[in-house]
Protein backbone atom coordinates (compact mmCIF):
# COMPACT_ATOMS: atom_id res chain seq x y z
CA UNK A 1 0.00 0.00 0.00
CA UNK A 2 1.51 3.44 -0.94
CA UNK A 3 1.91 5.86 1.46
CA UNK A 4 0.09 9.16 2.30
CA UNK A 5 2.13 12.25 1.69
CA UNK A 6 2.31 14.30 4.84
CA UNK A 7 0.35 17.74 5.66
CA UNK A 8 2.63 20.31 7.41
CA UNK A 9 0.27 21.81 10.34
CA UNK A 10 1.43 24.49 12.48
CA UNK A 11 5.34 22.29 13.10
CA UNK A 12 3.56 18.99 12.91
CA UNK A 13 3.00 16.84 9.50
CA UNK A 14 -0.02 14.67 9.58
CA UNK A 15 -1.10 12.37 7.19
CA UNK A 16 -3.24 13.62 3.80
CA UNK A 17 -7.06 12.58 4.12
CA UNK A 18 -8.21 10.55 0.92
CA UNK A 19 -10.18 13.49 0.29
CA UNK A 20 -7.13 15.54 -0.55
CA UNK A 21 -5.51 13.13 -2.96
CA UNK A 22 -4.72 14.50 -5.98
CA UNK A 23 -6.75 14.42 -8.81
CA UNK A 24 -9.57 17.53 -10.72
CA UNK A 25 -12.33 19.19 -8.69
CA UNK A 26 -12.80 18.94 -4.90
CA UNK A 27 -15.38 16.60 -3.06
CA UNK A 28 -18.81 17.24 -2.62
CA UNK A 29 -18.23 18.14 0.92
CA UNK A 30 -15.71 21.08 0.31
CA UNK A 31 -17.82 22.13 -2.12
CA UNK A 32 -20.67 22.09 0.09
CA UNK A 33 -18.67 23.81 2.50
CA UNK A 34 -18.07 26.48 -0.20
CA UNK A 35 -21.46 27.37 -0.86
CA UNK A 36 -23.10 27.55 3.30
CA UNK A 37 -19.98 30.08 3.21
CA UNK A 38 -21.57 32.30 0.58
CA UNK A 39 -24.95 32.01 1.73
CA UNK A 40 -23.96 32.20 5.61
CA UNK A 41 -22.09 35.89 4.39
CA UNK A 42 -25.06 36.81 1.90
CA UNK A 43 -22.59 37.45 -0.97
CA UNK A 44 -24.05 38.49 -4.08
CA UNK A 45 -23.47 36.05 -6.98
CA UNK A 46 -21.44 38.72 -8.09
CA UNK A 47 -19.24 39.17 -5.21
CA UNK A 48 -18.58 35.36 -4.49
CA UNK A 49 -17.45 35.13 -8.27
CA UNK A 50 -14.98 37.57 -7.61
CA UNK A 51 -13.56 36.47 -4.86
CA UNK A 52 -13.18 33.21 -6.68
CA UNK A 53 -11.48 34.51 -9.36
CA UNK A 54 -9.04 37.23 -7.32
CA UNK A 55 -8.11 34.72 -4.37
CA UNK A 56 -8.08 31.37 -6.30
CA UNK A 57 -8.02 32.35 -10.23
CA UNK A 58 -11.09 30.48 -11.21
CA UNK A 59 -14.57 31.23 -12.31
CA UNK A 60 -16.34 28.63 -10.35
CA UNK A 61 -15.88 26.83 -7.01
CA UNK A 62 -16.17 23.12 -9.36
CA UNK A 63 -12.77 24.22 -11.08
CA UNK A 64 -10.86 24.64 -7.74
CA UNK A 65 -8.26 22.57 -6.55
CA UNK A 66 -7.08 21.81 -3.00
CA UNK A 67 -4.78 25.00 -2.77
CA UNK A 68 -7.41 27.15 -4.55
CA UNK A 69 -9.47 25.61 -1.56
CA UNK A 70 -7.29 26.14 0.80
CA UNK A 71 -6.44 30.02 -0.35
CA UNK A 72 -10.25 30.71 -0.40
CA UNK A 73 -11.13 29.57 3.34
CA UNK A 74 -8.08 31.59 4.48
CA UNK A 75 -9.04 34.47 2.65
CA UNK A 76 -12.89 34.27 4.18
CA UNK A 77 -10.84 33.54 7.61
CA UNK A 78 -8.77 36.88 7.72
CA UNK A 79 -10.96 39.25 6.21
CA UNK A 80 -13.71 40.92 6.94
CA UNK A 81 -16.00 38.76 4.96
CA UNK A 82 -15.74 36.17 7.71
CA UNK A 83 -17.31 38.27 10.43
CA UNK A 84 -20.79 37.15 10.98
CA UNK A 85 -22.03 40.53 12.37
CA UNK A 86 -20.60 44.26 13.36
CA UNK A 87 -20.36 43.02 17.22
CA UNK A 88 -17.48 40.75 16.29
CA UNK A 89 -19.00 37.73 16.54
CA UNK A 90 -17.50 35.37 13.70
CA UNK A 91 -18.57 32.83 11.09
CA UNK A 92 -17.35 29.83 12.56
CA UNK A 93 -19.23 30.93 15.62
CA UNK A 94 -22.20 31.26 14.17
CA UNK A 95 -22.02 28.18 12.42
CA UNK A 96 -21.07 26.25 15.69
CA UNK A 97 -24.19 28.10 17.64
CA UNK A 98 -26.30 26.21 14.98
CA UNK A 99 -24.93 23.49 14.94
CA UNK A 100 -24.95 22.38 18.87
CA UNK A 101 -28.34 24.22 18.27
CA UNK A 102 -29.38 21.32 16.16
CA UNK A 103 -27.82 18.46 17.90
CA UNK A 104 -30.24 19.65 21.61
CA UNK A 105 -32.73 19.41 18.86
CA UNK A 106 -34.05 22.97 19.07
CA UNK A 107 -35.84 25.22 16.58
CA UNK A 108 -34.80 28.36 15.64
CA UNK A 109 -37.27 29.85 18.37
CA UNK A 110 -36.31 27.87 21.03
CA UNK A 111 -32.42 28.81 20.17
CA UNK A 112 -33.83 32.88 20.25
CA UNK A 113 -36.22 32.53 23.86
CA UNK A 114 -32.63 31.02 25.46
CA UNK A 115 -30.50 33.56 24.39
CA UNK A 116 -32.80 36.75 25.16
CA UNK A 117 -33.19 35.16 28.84
CA UNK A 118 -29.86 34.82 29.53
CA UNK A 119 -27.78 36.95 27.00
CA UNK A 120 -30.30 39.87 27.06
CA UNK A 121 -30.52 40.07 23.29
CA UNK A 122 -33.03 39.76 20.83
CA UNK A 123 -30.80 37.25 18.43
CA UNK A 124 -28.18 35.57 17.57
CA UNK A 125 -27.32 38.12 15.18
CA UNK A 126 -26.04 40.85 17.54
CA UNK A 127 -24.22 38.51 19.90
CA UNK A 128 -20.50 39.72 20.50
CA UNK A 129 -17.04 37.37 19.77
CA UNK A 130 -16.72 37.17 23.51
CA UNK A 131 -20.93 36.52 24.09
CA UNK A 132 -20.93 34.08 21.61
CA UNK A 133 -18.06 32.31 22.96
CA UNK A 134 -19.71 32.19 26.68
CA UNK A 135 -23.32 30.85 24.35
CA UNK A 136 -20.90 28.10 22.66
CA UNK A 137 -19.94 27.02 26.64
CA UNK A 138 -23.26 27.42 27.96
CA UNK A 139 -25.32 25.32 24.69
CA UNK A 140 -21.59 22.67 25.20
CA UNK A 141 -22.91 22.44 28.88
CA UNK A 142 -26.52 21.92 28.37
CA UNK A 143 -25.22 19.00 25.46
CA UNK A 144 -23.32 17.51 28.65
CA UNK A 145 -25.89 17.73 30.91
CA UNK A 146 -29.07 16.14 28.44
CA UNK A 147 -26.15 12.96 27.71
CA UNK A 148 -25.68 12.59 31.35
CA UNK A 149 -29.42 12.66 32.29
CA UNK A 150 -30.49 10.20 29.22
Amino acid sequence: MAKRPEVPLKGRTLPSPASEAPGPGLDRKKLALIHIVKKELNLSDADYRCILERIAGVASARDLDEAGFRKLMRFFVRSDYFRANAFGMTLKQKLFIKALARQLGWDPAHLRNFIRKYYRKDDLEVLTRKEASKLIESLKAVRAHDVQAG
